[in-house]
């Protein structure tokens, strides 16, 4: 029971980072139906803002809320003004050509973004994986028999972190102005258009907020698997945008169910099988939801004029 328990705990801490990453690919499909397969690498990058912030501070971004905060603020703003000029000039110029246009000028960019991080200048770690500096002190906060249940701050923190960006996120969407907008935008962008909503703003805006949620998620990951790489994003990419498709791709409660479903099944994976299995099984889950429900879990099947 207690082996249960830890494995529970581990899965919903790794499938809340997955949440966070899910909800930008959930949220630009939302607006434009397009699936940002740049995202994960935003993701990278907003790490590689956080890596570089911490070892500017020094000592002082390590084990101080304050530190922690900067670090967290200057990865999520770098990368909300990356989310900004991706959307300006790359996706902007292609919004009426055909989506597959702009799809393969997505895997471009995220291609860009991989391995135009492995060069080595200034600041940045190049292309070897470097450890991500230690700026949460790992502690075990909670105990449970002999240490047959143990969870650490890290855990703590990054579900609190992550569920307090989910809540704000939802706020944005049901009870804000321009969250009307944004669903507006999502429901038909042209007669959002004739309506006075600036489609274009609301655009870019849908952008650096999932580009801000990604850099956030990004450092989380970070400190869990305290690594970083210019690689890193195309893992975590895809696994959250397997999350969104398992929820329904566009739904926002759906890309946070899959992405706790997708944690919770990787981490029983490797708690009773195998951890070589994890990937597979993964995949073959996201399988087993599409034949069932084929539009995800909370998604609709839309029918298409042919």
């Amino acid at each position: 029971m207690s082996q249960l328990l830890q494995h529970l705990i581990n899965g919903l801490a790794a499938g809340t980072i997955y949440a966070l990453v899910a909800l930008g690919y959930t949220m630009v499909y939302g607006v434009l139906k397009l699936i940002n397969f740049a995202h994960g690498d935003v993701m990278m990058v907003g790490v590689y803002f956080g890596y570089s912030t911490a070892f500017m501070l020094g000592r002082a971004a390590r084990q101080s809320l304050w530190g922690v905060a900067l670090v967290f603020l200057a990865a999520m703003v770098g990368c909300a003004l990356l989310g900004f000029l991706i959307e300006r000039f790359a996706y902007r110029p292609l919004r009426e050509k055909p989506r597959l246009t702009a799809l393969i000028t997505a895997i471009g960019i995220s291609f860009t973004l991989s391995y135009g991080f492995q060069l080595d200048l200034g600041p940045l770690p190049g292309a070897s994986p470097r450890a991500f500096p230690q700026i949460i002190k790992p502690n075990e906060w909670f105990i449970i028999g002999d240490r047959d249940v143990v969870i650490w701050n890290w855990q703590v923190l990054s579900l609190a972190i992550a569920v307090g960006l989910m809540l704000l996120l939802q706020f944005l969407v049901f009870r804000t102005r321009f969250g009307r907008a944004m669903r507006a935008v999502s429901f038909d962008h042209r007669t959002a258009a004739l309506m006075g909503i600036p489609t274009d703003r609301i655009i870019a805006l849908t952008f650096m907020l999932s580009s801000a949620l990604a850099a956030g998620a990004g450092l989380l990951y970070a400190i869990k698997d305290t690594s970083v790489s210019p690689l890193m994003g195309l893992y975590v990419g895809l696994k959250a945008f397997v999350a969104a498709v398992i929820g329904g791709i566009g739904n926002v409660p759906g890309a946070v169910v899959g992405a706790l479903l997708l944690g919770l099944v990787e981490e029983f994976v490797v708690g009773y099988a195998a951890s070589t299995w994890r990937d597979a099984v993964a995949f073959g889950f996201l399988i087993l939801v599409l034949l069932v429900k084929p539009g995800g879990l909370f998604g609709r099947v839309a029918a298409e004029k042919v």
